[in-house]
């Protein structure tokens, strides 16, 4: 009797050993070429490794069409749960009622939903919360300009709700009495990417718009705007930039006197949260609709605390 009863409570073992090790996750990123978003995924993929968890990792290339095709698939193949990072944050009403109709748990990750407040119990949101991000960033740029002058602002892709979201926190933080001798002087969209925030950069030199600071939606646009005026003989120390996600290229910028101010978003931290919300649906427990990671800000005062 006490052998059958080892045998069973080791083949029980086993199964649930066997379990754990064949749970698959889908995950759809928005795109691959991206600086940020290759942390995010590597976060990802580190998390499944240490939780023996299989991912398939399928590059969006930032078209939406793409991106519901690939959640059919992932539906289609039984995966055990889905992440997305979505293209664009106003499409996601049907990804979630995809997922739901097939009972399948799925996790936002970074980029906002549009329907984030409507969410069913099997579907959550792992993110920084951006009131946070732009906030802290403007404060900062408030601070280094002692609440006066002129600011340009780099949008990130308008589809998407970070972006708009962080514009609305510069908007507010110049609301405010301490900030309100701040003007905004531009602001159009480079959909986050260094080149488009270089060639914009270089139109506003070229229109002669006269600024004190550029405050941007992200680093890589950050870093565009410096090539920009480094290139028209424009002295760094004569412009406040600011960006925000404190990737590697923003404090490489900001150790050489570059950049001013950035936002430290935890890229590897919401790739690994979204894994864990993940498996935590996966078997059945309840999690937060929102799941946050800590935004930090980041200057040359406390950079060596992120250097690598």
């Amino acid at each position: 009797m006490k052998k059958l009863l080892l045998t069973a409570i080791t083949s029980s073992l086993l199964a649930t050993s066997v379990s754990a090790a064949d749970l698959k996750i889908g995950v759809s990123m928005a795109l691959f070429d991206d600086n940020f978003l290759t942390v995010l995924r590597n976060g990802i993929q580190s998390a499944a490794k240490d939780q023996g968890v299989d991912v398939q990792i399928e590059d969006a290339k930032n078209g939406v069409g793409n991106q519901l095709n690939q959640v059919q698939n992932f539906i289609a193949s039984g995966v055990d749960a889905i992440i997305i990072n979505p293209v664009d944050t106003d499409a996601t009403v049907s990804i979630s009622d995809d997922a739901q109709a097939a009972g399948i748990p799925l996790i936002y990750v970074n980029r906002q939903p549009i329907n984030v407040d409507l969410l069913p119990k099997n579907q959550a949101f792992v993110a920084s919360d951006e009131k946070v991000s732009g906030t802290l960033q403007t404060q900062e740029v408030c601070r280094l300009l002692n609440g006066k002058g002129n600011i340009v602002v780099m949008m990130g892709e308008l589809t998407n709700q970070a972006a708009l979201q962080r514009t609305q926190d510069i908007h507010d933080v110049l609301d405010t009495p301490e900030c309100s001798g701040l003007k905004i002087v531009q602001q159009q969209t480079a959909e986050w990417s260094r080149t488009k925030g270089s060639d914009l950069m270089t139109n506003w030199i070229a229109a002669g718009i006269q600024f004190d600071a550029v405050v941007a939606n992200n680093d890589e646009m950050a870093i565009g705007a410096i090539q920009a005026l480094k290139a028209s003989g424009r002295s760094m120390d004569d412009v406040v930039i600011a960006g925000i996600d404190a990737t590697t290229d923003a404090l490489a910028a900001m150790k050489a006197g570059e950049l001013d101010v950035t936002v430290y978003q935890s890229a590897d931290g919401q790739g690994r949260g979204a894994v864990d919300t993940a498996v935590k649906l996966i078997n059945g427990k309840t999690v937060d609709r929102k799941v946050w990671v800590p935004f930090e800000l980041v200057t040359p005062k406390n950079l060596n605390n992120y250097l690598k």
